[in-house]
């Protein structure tokens, strides 16, 4: 049976112009969110800021990989089309997330980013640059990589020092020619940095701290089989080992030696900069021509005004649940597991938010239904 066949909602429309549901975010989170909204036959529409599904994806560098292989990158429903043990890179995921969407005819709304959402008479009121819509229960799907963030010393460096944060970086072909320096010591500034340096380019990579480091494959098999075969996938927020595990970022599938080995020289956390150079916490100094920020992302909840939810980039919620009835956030790193923001572990919180939304209906439209058969009059 198709996904077609086994839910048959894909209209925003409704006789009162309330919906059931409105998801902000296109990408995997909301189209998990989405396929479980679906099945529950409810009124709903997912907001995508982008101009296609999978835009994100497609906006990351070329050789973006994913470290998790294809068996476990699947959305609800629908397996990841690619062979066991593959580890699919950004077009491929960008492509997924399309089809996924057709198949279970998904009612996306493109180029709809939600540009303000605040409490209404009943739910919610969600505004787009060109609409605004009503709905009793919101989720905010808009994943942990929002603003690009970039440090002080950035702005301090002359206009004829090539600057631009890993979210615009492509290639090494697309970069001015000469020596590169890469500030940040997650994965994202380990790969690229080793991708310049297997391009011929000279590469000082600036970390801030050394962070644990777990190989790609152990004793012949992927790092993933052996994270959820241990059940560690699973290990929640809640539990001493998921509040351990949760304050550390890890390395994968990189190493420091390997990068050396490639030229990279390690230079420890960049502390100032001038107008054509930068200082390190040593002491030591750099020129800089051409310089990568990947520094991470910032959350950005400006847009949401609804009292007590979002302080200072943080969201006040329990396993996406917020304490504003009706209103859920999926897809946030570490919001239950290690597995909340990744690609094919999004669907445990999906499923469990599902629950919560079907219960809030239920409750909904019982009072609903109370208040019909009230008396006139009636106190």
């Amino acid at each position: 049976m198709t996904g077609r066949q086994e839910q048959p909602m894909g209209t925003n429309g409704t006789r009162d112009g309330l919906l059931d549901a409105v998801v902000i975010g296109g990408s995997q989170a909301g189209l998990a969110m989405a396929w479980h909204l679906a099945r529950q036959r409810l009124r709903f529409v997912v907001l995508e800021a982008g101009p296609e599904i999978g835009h994100t994806w497609r906006s990351r560098w070329d050789s973006l990989t994913l470290f998790t292989p294809a068996q476990y990158d699947a959305l609800p429903g629908m397996p990841f089309p690619a062979p066991v043990g593959t580890y699919p890179t950004k077009d491929p995921v960008a492509r997924y997330l399309q089809a996924y969407a057709a198949a279970f005819d998904l009612p996306v709304r493109l180029d709809a980013q939600a540009t303000h959402l605040s409490p209404a008479r009943e739910g919610f009121e969600v505004h787009t640059d060109d609409d605004v819509l009503r709905s009793r229960q919101v989720v905010v799907a808009t994943g942990p990589f929002q603003v690009p963030f970039t440090p002080e010393p950035a702005r301090r460096l002359d206009a004829s020092v090539t600057q631009l944060h890993s979210a615009g970086y492509r290639n090494p072909q697309s970069l001015p020619a000469g020596p590169v320096l890469v500030v940040g010591g997650g994965n994202s500034g380990f790969q690229i940095a080793e991708e310049l340096a297997a391009a011929g380019r000279r590469v000082d990579l600036s970390i801030a701290s050394k962070q644990p480091v777990l190989p790609q494959r152990l004793a012949g098999k992927d790092l993933f089989w052996w994270l959820t075969r241990l059940g560690l996938m699973r290990v929640s927020t809640e539990s001493r080992l998921g509040r351990r595990m949760s304050s550390r970022d890890f390395i994968i599938g990189s190493s420091r030696r390997r990068l050396q080995k490639k030229g990279v020289r390690f230079r420890p956390r960049l502390t100032s900069a001038g107008a054509h150079s930068v200082q390190f916490a040593d002491g030591s100094t750099l020129d800089a021509g051409v310089v990568i920020w990947a520094t991470g992302y910032r959350p950005d909840y400006s847009w949401i005004h609804v009292p007590g939810v979002a302080r200072d980039g943080q969201v006040t919620h329990r396993r996406g649940v917020t304490d504003v009835p009706g209103l859920y956030f999926l897809g946030l790193t570490w919001q239950h597991t290690r597995g909340s923001a990744l690609l094919g572990f999004v669907n445990d919180d999906a499923a469990y938010l599902a629950g919560r939304i079907a219960a809030h209906q239920r409750a909904t439209s019982a009072a609903l239904a109370g208040t019909a058969l009230r008396p006139s009059g009636s106190n």
